[in-house]
């Protein structure tokens, strides 16, 4: 994966988890077998972490983790509570 990919997919996730802005994202392949895919395409898991508050003003760890193809289409994005 590109970093024109990379960057692209980081300013989709900071948008809308802003706790993570600014956050490098670590980058690992998965292979077609990790993903139990049919396709053979490998698909990437890019992991940003943050701090969040909560309402009572504690902080929190944040996780976001995001699925994408080599293309730089997110499929799938889960995040920590």
């Amino acid at each position: 994966m590109d970093a024109k990919h990379i960057n692209s997919i980081a300013s989709q996730i900071y948008r809308r988890f802003p706790e993570v802005s600014g956050s490098k994202p670590k980058v690992v392949q998965r292979s077609a077998a990790q993903a139990k895919s049919a396709s053979t395409a490998p698909t990437y898991v890019l992991t940003f972490r943050g701090t969040a508050r909560t309402p009572d003003g504690k902080s929190i760890p944040r996780v976001v983790r995001v699925t994408a193809s080599a293309s730089g289409k997110v499929i799938k994005v889960t995040t920590s509570r």
